[in-house]
């Protein structure tokens, strides 16, 4: 980002006339961030469609857990389900997919799928959320998803892998894990309140996620970092009391935005 600011600022092949060097900011630009290649075979692609993200987003495993979050109150939800094919079969996930998204639909919810696109596809989700590694998948149908108009959601947890999800124009970005997390293994650091503000700031108004480690305390901090939404698993799904978790969520991410915001710090600590 510094070389590319400093290019186009200064020098006689740059704009300017001054010294080639960076000037203070030059993170702050989401246009001085490399243009890194989708991986080859991905389209290039118009921006997918806006999503909406406000306070909470559950991530769960089953169809009841949909239902009993929507109950909750919780409008947002991601639909997770990693499954042996040797347990669960295919018209059994078929099934599952297909109850979730219709009692998000009767609740005025949105509903994200990760991985199983095609059924969400299928069956009208709001939208799909991928991983890095999803995106190599030799099958993916990007254009497909983009032409009905479902949004696109993408993990992220390093700046290469921003870089090159932002090339795809998804509808929200998740940066993670923002802490240290048990829900699955990951070779990142945490990015933690300041590169999530950091994250946030360059990518607005493009929605950032905040995922992986957040206890209710935490989630004041991502909001006030600027993330769009905070993303929970186990601290709904473990909890003892799953509706007493969701509403001390809710409560901490009106407080954080409530609050005065983290300033966009100057430069990005290293996630790996």
């Amino acid at each position: 980002m510094a070389t590319t600011q400093a290019l186009r600022a200064g020098g006689p092949a740059g704009q300017g006339a001054g010294p080639v060097r960076a000037e203070p900011g030059f993170a702050h630009r989401l246009d001085n961030l490399p243009a890194a290649e989708p991986l080859q075979g991905l389209p290039t692609l118009p921006a997918f469609a806006p999503c909406e993200l406000q306070g909470l987003y559950a991530v769960v495993d089953s169809a009841a857990w949909v239902e009993r979050l929507l109950a909750a109150g919780v409008r947002t939800l991601q639909l997770r389900i990693k499954r042996a094919p040797a347990v669960v079969s295919d018209a059994a996930l078929e099934a599952e997919l297909q109850r979730a998204v219709q009692a998000a639909r009767a609740a005025g919810a949105r509903l994200y799928v990760n991985d199983h696109w095609r059924l969400a596809l299928r069956h009208g989700a709001y939208g799909v959320h991928l991983g890095q590694e999803d995106l190599q998948a030799p099958d993916l149908d990007l254009p497909a998803l983009q032409a009905a108009g479902l949004r696109l959601g993408l993990s992220s947890h390093s700046l290469w892998e921003l870089a090159r999800a932002v090339a795809l124009q998804p509808s929200y970005l998740a940066c993670g894990p923002v802490y240290p997390t048990t829900t699955k293994a990951m070779p990142w650091r945490p990015q933690g309140a300041h590169n999530l503000a950091w994250w946030a700031g360059l990518l607005a108004p493009l929605p950032v996620v905040a995922i992986g480690g957040l206890t209710p305390e935490r989630a004041v901090n991502a909001a006030r970092a600027g993330a769009g939404t905070v993303a929970i698993a186990s601290g709904l799904t473990a909890a003892a009391d799953p509706e007493g978790a969701v509403a001390a969520y809710q409560a901490a991410w009106q407080a954080g935005r409530a609050g005065v915001g983290l300033a966009m710090p100057e430069l990005p600590r290293p996630s790996i």
